[in-house]
């Protein structure tokens, strides 16, 4: 009876394992994904904003300041879209974890269940 009683919970321990292993490395590697999001995010924002203000701080002779003024508007618009659109794909990363954890989730209930099942008309 011991013996029995060990290998079913060395079978659910294993099983259990497993499972949190393939939870977690699903969590890192949408941490990771998330991560480059934002990195690439911030290389696009800070190259656009350093090329805007090396204009500001050389003008050329023909570009006065208050011509300046449009375009370092639209820096900061374009920016703010890559922002935005950095935050949508974040978002939707985290939609794809949340599926796949919760796919994760009902695998071994939906085992569980049919071997119950088989256990009761066996």
């Amino acid at each position: 009876m011991s013996a029995r009683f060990d290998e079913g919970f060395g079978a659910y321990t294993r099983q259990f394992t497993a499972l949190a292993h393939r939870a977690n490395r699903l969590a890192l590697e949408t941490a990771e994904s998330a991560f480059g999001v934002q990195l690439r995010t911030f290389e696009r924002n800070a190259s656009a904003t350093a090329g805007f203000l090396d204009e500001l701080a050389h003008p050329t002779p023909q570009a006065d300041l208050p011509a300046l003024l449009p375009k370092g508007l639209q820096v900061a618009r374009e920016n703010l879209q890559r922002l935005a659109s950095a935050g949508q794909e974040i978002a939707g990363l985290g939609l794809q974890s949340g599926q796949a954890l919760a796919e994760l989730a009902r695998q071994p209930l939906q085992k569980g269940t049919g071997e119950r099942q088989r256990a009761k008309n066996g």
